[in-house]
């Protein structure tokens, strides 16, 4: 029985090698590292000498656009970056092959190694699904403060029990007149309306958007009242500037510039803070304020993915290539600054910290990366959310109109409730 075990070993064998070279096709969309990662794959190409990966970078304007055009064809990369905001459409379109044989059959994948909560974005249905994509980076959102103006008027910093009424007394003493012209220059905050804007503060007030079906928008009275307090810092409590008076500057812009001392993005924005900034002032970061109907922090994350294409002739080496490119083949500098890695035992590296760069907090997203993780992502997310071909509409063109005098916080928002629900409802019959 043994002899006949070792000659099938050997049939196999025989038959992997005869099979010759493995070309894999894979796609990214962040060309100003693609010498990196192609110094990476040559690693990988090396411990997988039958398998050679050709790369293409795309700038992410045009990503997507290619994507969905090879999507049509049939024609997509064996394997390729997945956003979360279109993991439901993709995986809804049989677009993406499913993940979980080889997570539960392969020995050398350990889930444990990664930040768990993170598989639960990346499976259609949401949560009970399959697993159609492997993080291999993650980001939530943050409270960036400016310690050199907090210093100058003598206020405490942020710190995590910090609750909206201590966050507004900071706005309003934080919003001057720096050269006695009548004329702010510096608000207390900068609120530009767009999810990494609004979802945190409705998070961390315990509302929500949708309903528990994530099938329809139905903002709940915690999730009204965020939207509410967050209007009102530029129409009633005048501490952060109308969109106009910010023209011509990039709304990634407004804090590292200065002319706003806190502002709330999400955490990739460290990359662009620390360049702007550079020496000319102090500033960190710190957790989301909790609203009035706070019970527990929880924070608005979502991972980078690596997919395979459903349709790719080599799925197990195309495996190979995820679980090397979600993190252990990987290095710190393959990570912007604010990203996270989804793989433990490179985020939590020393060279993660970057001890000695701004902010000093830096070590913050990793505890945040232990708390419940939400967001709003849908079919059709881009759409009821106002982006694209749909900007002016959708919840971004509701915050727009509010803040622009155009319509009130009421009419507003059942404005966009109607149109938003009958987006969804194309995409949930």
């Amino acid at each position: 029985m043994r002899h006949i075990f070792v000659l099938f070993l050997g049939i196999v064998f025989i038959g992997l090698t005869s099979l010759g070279e493995v070309v894999l096709q894979y796609w990214m969309w962040d060309p100003s590292i693609k010498d990196k990662y192609r110094a990476a794959l040559d690693k990988f190409e090396e411990m997988h000498p039958n398998i050679k990966v050709e790369l293409t970078a795309m700038e992410p304007k045009d990503y997507w656009t290619k994507m969905r055009l090879l999507a049509r064809t049939g024609k997509l990369p064996d394997v390729f970056n997945m956003s979360s905001g279109f993991i439901d459409e993709w995986a809804s379109k049989g677009l993406l092959l499913a993940l979980d044989r080889f997570i539960e059959s392969d020995p050398t994948f350990d889930i444990d190694a990664y930040y768990k909560r993170l598989f639960e974005i990346v499976r259609y249905p949401r949560g009970k699904g399959p697993i159609y994509a492997i993080p291999f980076a993650w980001v939530t959102t943050v409270l960036f403060f400016n310690k050199d103006a907090f210093d100058e008027v003598g206020l405490e910093y942020p710190n995590d029990s910090w609750d909206w009424c201590d966050f507004l007394r900071a706005a309003i003493k934080l919003t001057r007149d720096l050269d006695g012209d009548g004329e702010i220059d510096q608000w207390g905050f900068w609120f530009y309306g767009r999810y990494a804007h609004i979802e945190p503060w409705i998070y961390q007030n315990g509302g929500r958007l949708l309903t528990p079906d994530r099938r329809r928008f139905d903002p709940t009275p915690e999730a009204l009242n965020a939207l509410k307090f967050l209007t009102d810092l530029v129409l009633w409590y005048k501490v952060a500037p109308p969109k106009k008076a910010m023209e011509g500057v990039r709304q990634q812009d407004v804090f590292p510039r200065g002319l706003a001392a806190m502002w709330v993005d999400g955490s990739w924005n460290i990359e662009n803070t620390r360049r702007i900034v550079g020496d000319s002032f102090r500033w960190g970061i710190a957790k989301v304020p909790r609203g009035p109907n706070w019970e527990q922090d929880v924070i608005f994350a979502w991972p980078d993915n690596i997919a395979i294409s459903v349709s790719t002739k080599h799925p197990e080496e195309a495996w190979e290539l995820v679980k090397f490119l979600s993190g252990p083949g990987l290095t710190i500098d393959l990570y912007m600054a604010g990203k996270v890695p989804s793989y433990r035992p490179l985020a939590e590296s020393e060279e993660f910290l970057e001890r000695g760069k701004q902010p000093a907090e830096k070590g913050l997203l990793l505890e945040l990366g232990k708390l419940p993780m939400m967001n709003s992502f849908t079919l059709g997310w881009s759409e009821w959310r106002g982006y694209g071909p749909a900007a002016g509409l959708g919840l971004n063109g509701a915050i727009d109109s509010i803040l622009n005098g155009e319509a009130s916080f009421t009419e507003a928002l059942e404005k966009a409730k109607e149109y938003i629900n009958e987006v969804l409802a194309r995409y949930y019959p």
